[in-house]
């Protein structure tokens, strides 16, 4: 069975568990944090009953590249991933930790998600198909060319942001109400780094076979430092698309969870939990993606 190996929840008594969010098991170590990625994966914000098994090693294994990769960039969160330099209390917990974990610094989160749009996809192009039935070609203050079709690059790599809600479904805002949340000079840097972070990676990512339509950042301050935070430039954070088959009008196969939202989009699925467990073939399907994703760009 797929779903045999599947970690869906830790539990290391030695350390207070701090929360257990969509995908990660967060630990508090005092001056760090043990992030855990699990195999949990969810659609349309519900948490399905069975995982994909080697997700949170795939999510993990790729922020670590990302993280190497944007250094010069961007700091980042990162204290160490490597087993041998954890806790001894941890240690013990090797047979699960190991490939899917990190210990980060804590730091002060920014609460807003820095989404950049390399090509119109996903809710923005469902807000721009509802726009432009009253007449508009605008979202968010952004216009777009009244040609721009599902799929299409935009003619200018777009900084997206939206609020942040742990509980249920960020909302995108404009960038003046990102102001009036988080400050104009913080709101800045988010929009700067953002912007660079993306258009570094996506550069790099072309060369490898795929295309990153967009994604999402979240950042922090840690003494006063602007730091990279979570993950980065997953298949859960990120569109990636496969560019062998990018033909824009459409929606486009990507890397990601794909399977498992056309298997409850065909069975009709409310949206609403409990979710129906999942075939193995989806299952299969979803975590051959995460790794592909994961060949492609780590090499790996």
């Amino acid at each position: 069975m797929p779903t045999k190996d599947v970690v869906l929840e830790t539990n290391i008594k030695e350390v207070p568990l701090l929360n257990r969010g969509k995908v990660r098991d967060i630990y508090d170590l005092g001056d760090s944090l043990l992030f855990v990625a699990t195999d949990r994966i969810s659609a349309f914000d519900v948490v399905m009953p069975n995982g994909i098994p080697g997700k949170g090693e795939v999510l993990t294994q790729m922020s670590l590249f990302w993280f190497d990769f944007l250094k010069d960039t961007v700091d980042n969160h990162l204290i160490t991933a490597d087993i041998n330099e954890f806790p001894k209390e941890l240690k013990k917990h090797a047979d699960i930790l190991d490939g899917r974990s990190m210990i980060v610094v804590k730091a002060d989160r920014i609460d807003a998600e820095c989404i950049v749009r390399g090509y119109i996809s996903g809710s923005m192009w469902k807000e721009l198909v509802e726009a432009r039935k009253k007449g508009s070609n605008s979202v968010h203050g952004f216009d777009f060319p009244e040609s721009l079709r599902e799929s299409d690059k935009i003619p200018k790599t777009l900084f997206t942001p939206s609020s942040k809600n742990d509980g249920g479904h960020d909302e995108n805002i404009s960038y003046q109400q990102l102001v009036d949340l988080i400050g104009k000079k913080t709101a800045e840097l988010c929009q700067e780094k953002s912007l660079e972070i993306y258009t570094k990676a996506a550069v790099y990512a072309l060369t490898k076979g795929i295309i990153i339509a967009d994604t999402k950042f979240e950042f922090g301050f840690k003494d006063n430092k602007f730091i990279l935070i979570d993950e980065v430039l997953s298949p859960d954070s990120s569109r990636f698309w496969p560019v062998d088959l990018y033909k824009p009008g459409v929606t486009q196969p990507s890397f990601d969870k794909q399977p498992i939202r056309d298997y409850l989009a065909d069975r009709g699925w409310n949206k609403k939990p409990p979710a129906p467990a999942l075939p193995d073939e989806v299952v299969t399907a979803s975590a051959e993606r995460y790794r592909q994703a994961q060949r492609l760009i780590t090499g790996k």
